[in-house]
């Protein structure tokens, strides 16, 4: 689309950042939004040698108003076409440490569920007063099924792919596309200090391609590895004590929450 304009937060980083480089032509506006000032202009200045038109912000997507303020000042500037809620920190458990601290929980839920809410709500206000628009929120294959590893993680992403679903019938009446973003194992910075096993995992820039093709079309879920979802989706339909204990296996082990942009599954 000629002229395209497009919101990112999370873009410091992991498919956040693959994402803005993706999106990056001399047609297109970028909107970034990240937490790591160094990092956020690396990304905004390979983006510009692009010839893409950037504008960053350096904002904590858990400061609602100050995100609100943004998001519509930079969409009185260039209306916003497309904006991807893709933001997020994981949390960890161990052996030692058999249940996410609350502390950890109310982080990963503050970021990855209501930052991403924080993200989309004022860019769907501006959308449904222009009456066309598309929203994409970064959920996880691990929103499919609890995983023993990342519960406060799972039970986020779980929230991400519901709420997505619930939004999805009513924008579409009223021309907003919603996509639901459920990526596997990507290779990002923090997913590279996981010592859990990451199958089919792929790179941040293969992601993007996936994830932009899909957003070209418009679907409604965009979900991989195939082979890894479709494994997931039967794995709830089975009885729940095998899933726990093809999940619970000794030795996979995650680090506790730490405050990055981006990992997965």
């Amino acid at each position: 689309m000629s002229g395209r304009t497009v919101l990112i937060t999370g873009a410091s980083s992991g498919i956040g950042r693959a994402l803005a480089l993706e999106y990056a032509t001399p047609e297109t506006h970028l909107f970034l939004v990240g937490r790591d000032a160094v990092r956020l202009s690396d990304v905004a200045e390979l983006c510009q040698a692009r010839g893409a038109m950037v504008v960053t912000g350096r904002i904590d997507v858990r400061d609602r108003v100050a995100l609100a303020d943004w998001v519509a000042a930079r969409d009185g500037e260039v209306p916003i076409d497309l904006a991807i809620a893709c933001a997020g920190i994981v949390s960890g458990t161990s052996a030692q440490r058999p249940l996410d601290p609350g502390e950890a929980m109310r982080a990963v839920l503050a970021v990855d569920l209501m930052g991403a809410v924080n993200t989309i709500e004022p860019a769907l206000e501006a959308m449904r007063r222009r009456g066309r628009g598309h929203v994409a929120l970064v959920g996880s294959l691990a929103g499919l099924r609890g995983f023993p590893s990342s519960p406060a993680y799972s039970m986020a992403k779980a929230a991400i792919h519901a709420y997505a679903e619930g939004i999805r019938p009513a924008l579409k009446r009223e021309g907003i596309a919603v996509s639901l973003i459920a990526p596997g194992f990507v290779t990002t910075p923090l997913n590279a200090e996981l010592v859990a096993p990451q199958p089919l995992k792929v790179t941040a820039a293969r992601a993007a391609r996936i994830i932009r093709s899909g957003l070209d079309r418009r679907k409604p879920v965009i979900a991989f590895p195939f082979i890894l979802y479709a494994g997931l989706r039967l794995l709830t339909l089975l009885p729940a004590r095998f899933g726990d204990w093809l999940l619970d296996r000794p030795g996979v082990d995650v680090p506790l929450t730490q405050e990055r942009e981006r990992s997965g599954p």
